[in-house]
Parts: C-alpha cells; sequence; structure tokens
C-alpha cells in the first residue's frame, strides 16, 4: 500500500491544502505541524505557480504573495527536507505542469523521492497527458495523483481503474474557491467510481465548513480543503498558525 493510500486507513481522511511560502517557508513550516498535531491525515502541499489555472482568487493571491516572497522549488524542496526530520503524515505536492516540466520531470520526481513526498497533483494535466510524467513518478515511488471531474462523465471508469494513491473528485465546475452549497451530485459519482477504483477517493473544492465536510466525508473517503485554510492564513499572516490548527481540529472533528 503507498503512503498516500495510507491515509485512508484510520477512517475518513482530513486533507489540508497550504501554498508554501505563503507569507513565508518558516509560518508555513509552523502551519504544517499544527496541521498534523490537529489531525490532518495527508498535506497537500502547493507549489506555486504564476499561472495557476485551476485556481480561484484566494489561492491566485497566495501564489502571488509567495512568489514576491521569493520562493522557488528548489527552497520548497530543502524545506520539505527540513519538514521530514519531524512530520510523519503523508505530503503530497499540487502544483502545475510548468513547473515540473521547466525543473526537469525525471529530476523533479527523483528529488520528491529523496525529500519525502510520496505523491502529486497536476491539476493541468489531463489524464490523456498524464504519461509523459508518470512513469518518472512510478520509478521513483511517487504516486501521481488523478482527478475527476463533474465533466468526466464517460472518462470515469478510464480514469477510476488507473487510480494511484487516491482519487481526487472535484465537486464543482470551475476554479477552487469557497463554495455556499455544493451541487454536484457527488453521490453518483463516487458510486460510479468505487464500481472501478482500486483506491480510496476523497472530494475537493468548495469545501470549506465542518457540516459540508461531513457531508462529503460520508459520500467518500475523505474531504480536501484549501481555499478557506489559505483565506485564513491571508488574514492572520505569520499568526496563522494556532487559528489553522483549531480548524483543522474542527473539520476533522465533523467527518
Amino acid at each position: 500500500m503507498s503512503k498516500t493510500s495510507e491515509a485512508f486507513r484510520n477512517g475518513k481522511a482530513f486533507i489540508p491544502f497550504v501554498t508554501c511560502g505563503d507569507p513565508d517557508l518558516e509560518t508555513t513550516g509552523k502551519i504544517v505541524r499544527e496541521m498534523e498535531k490537529n489531525g490532518a491525515d495527508l498535506i497537500e502541499l502547493g507549489i506555486p505557480f504564476s499561472d495557476p489555472t485551476a485556481e480561484g482568487p484566494v489561492i491566485q493571491a497566495a501564489n502571488i504573495r509567495a512568489l514576491s516572497g521569493g520562493v522557488t522549488t528548489d527552497k520548497i524542496f530543502d524545506f520539505v527536507r527540513e519538514l521530514r526530520k519531524d512530520v510523519k503524515v503523508p505530503l503530497v505536492f499540487m502544483t502545475y505542469a510548468n513547473v515540473v516540466y521547466s525543473y526537469g520531470i525525471e529530476r523533479f520526481a527523483k528529488t520528491c523521492a529523496e525529500v519525502g513526498i510520496d505523491g502529486i497533483i497536476l491539476p493541468d494535466v489531463p489524464f490523456e497527458e498524464k504519461e509523459e510524467f508518470a512513469p518518472a513518478c512510478r520509478a521513483n515511488g511517487i504516486d501521481f495523483i488523478s482527478l475527476i471531474a463533474p465533466t468526466s462523465e464517460n472518462r470515469i471508469e478510464m480514469i477510476a481503474k488507473n487510480a494511484e494513491g487516491f482519487l481526487y473528485i472535484v465537486s464543482s465546475l470551475g476554479v477552487t474557491g469557497v463554495r455556499s452549497e455544493i451541487k454536484t451530485d457527488i453521490a453518483s459519482m463516487t458510486e460510479t467510481v468505487r464500481k472501478y477504483c482500486k483506491v480510496p477517493c476523497a472530494v475537493g473544492f468548495g469545501i470549506s465548513r465542518p457540516e459540508q465536510a461531513a457531508k462529503m466525508a460520508a459520500l467518500s473517503d475523505g474531504c480536501i480543503v484549501g481555499s478557506a485554510i489559505v483565506k485564513l492564513i491571508a488574514q492572520h499572516g505569520k499568526d496563522a498558525a494556532p487559528v489553522v490548527g483549531d480548524y483543522i481540529k474542527e473539520m476533522k472533528n465533523a467527518i
């Protein structure tokens, strides 16, 4: 069983997201440790990119703050190496094809393995193009995590059958961001996924409140929360870690 799949072993998984370097890497480190302490089962680390096409304004702004603070992919690799001295939960990178491509796909995957990254999510790489990245990841024991969107209908079977680590179910059309309600029929999507998928599935995009988390976790194996956390970090800056910790605890308890 891969490290990312293991995150789902103890019941429903809670998966928070943070943009590395927003407001700085030292604060990101404190936030990640608070996330682990308060019950996060797996943590998504965003490598900032200048044109994050899947992101709404909240995470876009975080990317801009991090990049203007001088964060680079190499600095993030060094940061993860440090984190791994005491952080035990599975860690997954979420970034964009261009970041990996410009770093060098082989070199990126190899460095991920060296520093202790367990998986990678590239939301702008369609399933049909994943073979450009997946072999290098496989060779280094990194899960290349696939996404399924509400528009994936006739591709769900193909994507689910080939999923690694866990399957990321995108709850809503459009970009990331807090939603007042999630209108997609997640129940029928997860039902289809479960028919074909050998790995756990988690729902993300738009989840911000405990009752939403509970509802999505009831339909799947876990839930992913990004924008709501990034919003807290934008509000509290360098003092965000304890606030994020309390929020994680509340969300984890809800599921």
